[in-house]
């Protein structure tokens, strides 16, 4: 019997040793073996590792109903992200690569191109699960990925946990256009470090690194007091972002300051001039994520408000009716 207590960094750590170094030591050594992926399926031993890390459980119904039970009216939606022991590929003759070689088997090259493409799905299939959609209290995004992704035999692994209240207009906005507007029966592709995600104003509330010996460093955790809010970069820095237009700045810029001159810049100047603005105006970086989603969404989203469930439309100002 376990005598661990949820909350508690030796919880998380005994999880993680018992859960997935132990587990994912012995799937790659079965997987020289059997020459098949040595992925272990991660998207339970997230929902694990949140409820070690948040203190609250779960809801004992693996993939359908409540992933955690924060209160009796709130629960938690938990998404797993693992980019770790992806299938690589060889630049020279194309052979498949597992992440435990270090050269490829067919040719011998080391020239090897290592994936790190994984991304969390969010699903939404129908009009009610469109109504839903925002219901969870809160969202956790947990990520499994290599630190050197050029080294994946001898780098230390980093374990992320974010946490985002989906009634932010980075999150809410983008999942309306997502249903209203580009849904192909096919989830929503959240991409960990991309423009989108940034914008919900995501919150890491844990982090640790696992060396390849399997030994774990806590950095980030509750208890310790040092979550954080993970701020959009510098805005130059989203310049060949599909997301961000020039003319979405160019409104932005006029918002914040009507006299700014906008002519003539290109996207990458634009993104400069407004990330003075935003160091000039001491704007909050959840005040931006707002502004930059409502540029970004609303001109998508608004012409369809009918299509809005009205508990969704009932949230936000600029859909009501």
């Amino acid at each position: 019997m376990l005598n661990y207590e949820l909350g508690t960094i030796e919880a998380s750590e005994a999880l993680i040793k018992d859960l997935y170094i132990d587990l994912r030591t012995k799937v790659n050594a079965w997987s020289e073996i059997t020459q098949q992926t040595p992925q272990a399926r991660m998207g339970y031993i997230g929902q694990h590792l949140v409820s070690v890390v948040t203190g609250y459980p779960g809801g004992k119904s693996g993939a359908r109903g409540y992933d955690l039970i924060i209160s009796p009216s709130e629960h938690g939606e938990i998404k797993t992200c693992y980019r770790v022991d992806q299938l690589g590929s060889c630049n020279k003759c194309s052979a498949v690569v597992s992440s435990l070689e270090t050269s490829c088997s067919a040719c011998g090259s080391d020239d090897i191109n290592r994936k790190d493409d994984s991304k969390w799905l969010i699903s939404i299939r129908t009009d009610d699960e469109f109504a839903k959609i925002l219901n969870p209290h809160v969202y956790y995004f947990v990520l499994f990925e290599y630190e050197d992704l050029s080294n994946t035999a001898q780098s230390n692994i980093i374990a992320s946990i974010w946490e985002v209240n989906p009634k932010t207009k980075g999150f809410a906005y983008c999942m309306i256009d997502y249903y209203l507007n580009i849904k192909d029966n096919a989830p929503f592709n959240m991409w960990p470090y991309m423009i989108k995600f940034a914008l919900t104003n995501p919150k890491l509330i844990y982090r640790s690194k696992i060396s390849a010996s399997g030994e774990i460093r806590t950095e980030v955790f509750p208890i310790l007091g040092n979550e954080y809010y993970d701020e959009i970069k510098p805005l130059p820095i989203y310049s060949s972002s599909q997301t961000i237009t020039a003319d979405h700045v160019k409104k932005l810029i006029k918002r914040i300051d009507d006299s700014e001159r906008v002519t003539g810049l290109n996207k990458k100047k634009l993104l400069g001039k407004l990330e003075e603005l935003r160091q000039q105006h001491g704007i909050t970086n959840l005040a931006l994520c707002d502004m930059l989603a409502e540029e970004i969404y609303l001109p998508k989203i608004q012409p369809k408000k009918a299509q809005i469930p009205t508990t969704i439309k009932a949230l936000f100002a600029e859909l009501s009716d």
